[in-house]
């Protein structure tokens, strides 16, 4: 079993977009860059049926993982799919 990656994030937001990226999650972004938190969020990827493995691995290279609950978020494949591949990467950690 290989040690896991070094982190390239400190946190990876999950979120569903249509419900908060240009209110509240813009505004937490701001806010960690502004103090120097490497944060990853998905405004450069391009939305698909699964999740993709560029997602995939910027969700092992995140020491914090952070969903961001609302309305719609657990009515998306999207938001579902990424919440499930970070489950499956905790249990191999374990």
């Amino acid at each position: 079993m290989s040690p896991p990656p070094t982190p390239k994030h400190d946190v990876f937001l999950s979120f569903r977009g249509e419900d908060t990226r240009y209110n509240f999650i813009s505004h937490l972004y701001a806010e960690l860059c502004r103090k120097n938190i490497k944060t990853f969020i998905d405004y450069e990827l391009v939305r698909g049926e699964k999740i993709s493995p560029a997602l995939s691995k910027a969700i092992e290279e995140s020491k914090i993982y952070v969903v961001i609950l609302s309305e719609h978020y657990a009515s998306s494949t999207w938001c579902l799919d990424e919440r499930y591949s970070n489950a499956d990467i905790d249990m191999e950690g374990m």
